[in-house]
């Protein structure tokens, strides 16, 4: 594994979220603190299928997708020890499964330096797998 550095970003980010706003918003931030590639999936199929073809150094997840949760997705990389967080916007409120409960989460809308912390974070742990 690469030597990490605690102020690197990872190389690829995927962004599970139903809100196409939303997400180029996510989108824009994470391509302007230097992430090399993010992609975004709608629904969890469509995450699922994009983990399957090539898995991303992070992940964050919308827990409320219409007509669905994320969590499907959360356990595929749990499984797989990608990293991940959930974003919401039903603040502290949400209840998350018990598996999930220590699983980092950020309010929306998110401060740009909480998101960015979370994604040098993120690399870090990775290193030290």
């Amino acid at each position: 594994m690469t030597d990490i550095s605690a102020d690197r970003m990872p190389d690829d980010v995927l962004i599970v979220e139903d809100d196409p706003i939303i997400a180029l918003d996510f989108e824009d931030t994470i391509l302007g603190f230097g992430v090399k590639s993010v992609r975004t999936a709608g629904n969890v199929a469509r995450a699922l299928e994009m983990i399957a073809d090539h898995a991303p150094d992070f992940a964050l997840l919308d827990v409320g997708l219409v007509r669905e949760k994320s969590f499907a997705v959360a356990e595929r990389l749990g499984a797989l020890g990608i990293p991940f967080a959930f974003v919401t916007g039903y603040g502290a409120d949400v209840r998350l499964p018990d598996a999930f409960a220590q699983t980092p989460r950020l309010p929306k809308p998110c401060a740009a330096d909480a998101l960015a912390a979370l994604l040098k974070r993120s690399t870090v742990h990775r290193a030290r797998r």
